[in-house]
C-alpha cells in the first residue's frame, strides 16, 4: 500500500479552490458569495443559530463551580464491567479520544482503587516519616507548604495500562486499550526536600511508602527514584487533588509505573531493603516463561497510540484528514514519532507539538489524503535515551505469554473502505 502525500494540489482541492482559474476571480467571487447565500437559507441548522442570537443565554454563576456543556456529557471516564467484581477495587478509563492537547482534565483523569477514596479532612491530615532517618517527624499539611512548591507537567499511567490487549485485541476502543493514562500539571514540594529536613542514615536504600486507604495500601521504593523528581502532591492542574486523585495529599513518582505513585500517602519509612509487600510481588511483577518474576520494573517504557482516527473516531469522508496521536516515555523526552498507513512497510514521520517535556505526553499530528482505501495505521515513538517502541512479536520474545504489564507494543488500527476503524493485530 503506498502512502499519499499531502501536496498543494490536494490541500486545494480540500479547500474547494481547485475549481477556480487565477483569471476569473471576480466572477467565481460573485457566483460563490450567491451559492453560499442559498446554502445558508438552506441549512436549518444556521436559520436556528440566527434564532438564538436574539435570546439571552445563562448568567454568571449558573454554577458556582463550571462544568462541560452538556452536549459533551459523553465525554466521561468508563469502566469494564467484567473486569473486576467490586467498584472499590476496581479502574475507570480515560476518553483519550475526545481529548486534544496532553492535559487531561481533572474529571476525566483515570482511576485505580484498592479500596474505595477515602474521605480525610486536610487539617487532620499527618505524614509520618521515620525508619533510618536521624530526625524522625510528623507533617501536616502546612509544614510542607513551607517548603520550596515546585510545579510539572508529568503523565501517570498504570502498570497494566494495555494488560487486556497481551494475546491479542479485546477491546475495540483506545479509551480501554490505553485509557489507563494521564497527563496533569501536579504542584507539591520535592520528595528529597522533605527527606533532607528528616536526614538520611548512611544504610538508607528504600522507602515504603503507606496509604491511609481501607487497604493499607503500600509499596516499596527505591531511593534513587524517590531523588529523581519524586513529588508530595496537594494539586493537579491548579486546584486541589480530587479525593479520587489522593486528596489531600499524594505522592508522584514521575515516570515510574502509577503504582508507585502511592494516593493519600501517610507514612514513609526508610530502609535499606524492599518490603516485599502484596502489591508489588503478587501484582506488579512480571512473571517470566520459566516461572520466575522480574521485580521493581518501575519505569515505563517509550510507548504511543494514534487517538484520531481510532476506532471512537471513524473516517466519515474522504479528502484531507487530520492524523493525531499521543506519545510518551518514563525515561525522558519524545524525539520522534513515525507513522505507517500499511501496518509497518513505510514509515513517516509525525510532528510532534510543543511542548515536548520529559515524562510527559506529548501531541504527534500528520495529515493525509484519504480516498476510500484500506489502511493499517501504526505510530511508533523514540525517546531521548534511543528506546524504539517495539512491535508485538519483538515485545513478546523480550516478555513472553505471561509478561502482560508494561505494554508498550505497538497499536494496530484497521481503517475500511467505509472508515470504520478497528483494532486489530497483525502477524
Amino acid at each position: 500500500m503506498k502512502d499519499k502525500p499531502v501536496n498543494r494540489r490536494t490541500l486545494m482541492k480540500a479547500a474547494g479552490l481547485g475549481a477556480f482559474a487565477a483569471g476569473a476571480g471576480a466572477f467565481a467571487s460573485i457566483t460563490a458569495s450567491r451559492k453560499g447565500q442559498a446554502a445558508a437559507a438552506a441549512d436549518t441548522a444556521l436559520v436556528r443559530l440566527s434564532e438564538k442570537r436574539r435570546q439571552g443565554g445563562r448568567p454568571v454563576l449558573a454554577e458556582a463551580y463550571g462544568r462541560p456543556s452538556p452536549h459533551e456529557a459523553n465525554v466521561v471516564r468508563r469502566v469494564i464491567p467484567w473486569m473486576n467484581p467490586t467498584r472499590e477495587s476496581n479502574v475507570s478509563f480515560t476518553p483519550l479520544h475526545a481529548l486534544e492537547g496532553i492535559i487531561t482534565p481533572n474529571g476525566l483523569h483515570f482511576e485505580r482503587h484498592h479500596a474505595g477514596a477515602p474521605d480525610i479532612a486536610p487539617q487532620e491530615h499527618r505524614l509520618l516519616v521515620h525508619g533510618l532517618v536521624e530526625r524522625p517527624r510528623v507533617f501536616t499539611l502546612e509544614d510542607l507548604r513551607r517548603l520550596p512548591v515546585h510545579s510539572r507537567f508529568h503523565f501517570l499511567e498504570c502498570a497494566g495500562n494495555g494488560a487486556l490487549e497481551w494475546r491479542g485485541p479485546q477491546n475495540n476502543a483506545v479509551q480501554f486499550t490505553h485509557g489507563m493514562l494521564s497527563c496533569c500539571q501536579w504542584t507539591g514540594v520535592l520528595l528529597k526536600d522533605v527527606l533532607k529536613l528528616c536526614g538520611l542514615k548512611r544504610k538508607a536504600a528504600w522507602l515504603l511508602c503507606e496509604a491511609a486507604d481501607g487497604a493499607g495500601y503500600a509499596r516499596s521504593l527505591p531511593l534513587e527514584h524517590a531523588l529523581n523528581g519524586a513529588m508530595l502532591v496537594f494539586a493537579q492542574n491548579g486546584e486541589a487533588l480530587r479525593p479520587e486523585q489522593g486528596y489531600p495529599l499524594r505522592l508522584l513518582c514521575p515516570g515510574l509505573e502509577g503504582a508507585a505513585s502511592v494516593k493519600w500517602i501517610a507514612r514513609i519509612e526508610v530502609g535499606d531493603a524492599p518490603w516485599m509487600t502484596r502489591e508489588e510481588t503478587a501484582r506488579y511483577a512480571d512473571l517470566r516463561p520459566d516461572g520466575k518474576a522480574r521485580l521493581f520494573t518501575l519505569e515505563m517504557e517509550v510507548k504511543s497510540v494514534i487517538t484520531h482516527p481510532c476506532p471512537e473516531n471513524p473516517l466519515r469522508r474522504k479528502g484531507l484528514q487530520q492524523l493525531s496521536g499521543l506519545a510518551w516515555s518514563g525515561r525522558g523526552r519524545i524525539v520522534a514519532v513515525d507513522v505507517s498507513f500499511d501496518g509497518g512497510v513505510n514509515w513517516q514521520p509525525a510532528r510532534l507539538e510543543e511542548p515536548v517535556l520529559p515524562r510527559c505526553l506529548t501531541r504527534f499530528r500528520l495529515p493525509f489524503d484519504w480516498q476510500g482505501e484500506e489502511l493499517l495505521l501504526q505510530s511508533r515513538a523514540v525517546d531521548e535515551t534511543g528506546a524504539v517502541q517495539p512491535t508485538y512479536a519483538q515485545a513478546l520474545s523480550d516478555k513472553g505469554e505471561t509478561g502482560i504489564y508494561h505494554n508498550n507494543a505497538i497499536t494496530t488500527w484497521h481503517v475500511a473502505s467505509d472508515g470504520k476503524v478497528t483494532h486489530v493485530r497483525l502477524d
